[in-house]
């Protein structure tokens, strides 16, 4: 399988969690839809199936991971 460069998956991940917080006060359609692409990419980089999986392996493939950080992805 491909991996994704570390700089490209920690930029997925930064405007995903940035997108969430907005998300979350706005919850505009335009939000959700970015999200979801977001997740999208964020899957398919990791080969993974749903976004806290994604979101955990990307974390694990960056420079520094630390498995502790893991509850963190899932607040």
């Amino acid at each position: 399988m491909l991996m994704a460069h570390p700089a490209v998956l920690k930029n997925l991940i930064e405007q995903y969690e940035t997108l969430r917080v907005l998300h979350a006060e706005q919850g505009s359609a335009e939000v959700r839809q970015r999200m979801d692409d977001l997740a999208y990419t964020l899957c398919v980089s990791t080969g993974t199936r749903d976004i806290d999986a994604a979101l955990i392996a990307a974390r694990h493939q960056l420079p520094g991971a630390r498995p502790e950080d893991d509850s963190l992805l899932t607040t």
